[in-house]
């Protein structure tokens, strides 16, 4: 059965570049973006795993998300495919990527897709919340590099709309006006709620300066 929005992300315990991993213990209390790769050595993957290293302290940490990859080659492989990241992308990865030969992680999380003419998993991503619940999934194709920026867009959008009453609009980024909830109707929860005000558009349509800057 296909994971859902709202499930737990299931456990497993599998070897990484920075050694044995049980899942949801190395999750904690953190946020947890899940993405995998076709296979080591190769382009796409090899600039989308720079990207992550570099934005790891300066965006995903300071959103209290930890990233891990997964490939279905082995963490030798990935140790050695490491120093070429490195070196042509001019960062240093520090975060954990996990070996996966016996595909056990791949076909747990559903990565691997008929009619693409190999084993290997398509661009998956899972964005999971503190309490091990999936909260987004995003899947490319094999020849389309990830757009992170929309990642942690939506990280932004889902941690906003955790704590207060709204949602985000088409092409939200953080800092923009946000709308109110079509549930709440009475004008002093309204006010008592959005203090810095609001637009009514349409009764159904009303926005409000994002309440947490």
């Amino acid at each position: 059965m296909s994971l859902r929005l709202g499930d737990i992300a299931p456990d497993f315990t599998q070897d990484s570049t920075q050694g044995t991993i049980n899942f949801h213990d190395w999750i904690g209390d953190s946020w947890a973006v899940l993405f995998s790769h076709p296979a080591d050595f190769t382009p796409v993957c090899t600039t989308e795993l720079g990207v992550v290293s570099n934005l790891k302290e300066s965006e995903f940490a300071k959103r209290n998300v930890k990233v891990i990859a997964i490939s279905v080659d082995s963490v030798s492989d990935h140790n050695d495919w490491i120093e070429d990241i490195n070196e042509t992308q001019n960062t240093k990865v520090s975060y954990p990527i996990l070996g996966d030969r016996d595909h056990k992680v791949s076909e747990l999380y559903d990565m691997l897709h008929p009619g693409e003419g190999d084993s290997s998993p398509v661009r998956s991503v899972f964005i999971i919340d503190p309490n091990k619940k999936i909260r987004a999934t995003i899947t490319y194709p094999k020849s389309t590099g990830r757009n992170f920026d929309e990642i942690l867009r939506v990280i932004d959008s889902l941690q906003l709309t955790d704590n207060y009453s709204v949602a985000t609009p088409a092409n939200w980024k953080d800092g923009d006006d946000v709308v109110i909830l079509p549930t709440i109707k009475d004008p002093e929860e309204i006010k008592q709620k959005f203090p810095k005000g609001h637009t009514e558009v349409k009764p159904y349509l009303r926005t409000t300066p994002q309440p947490n800057k």
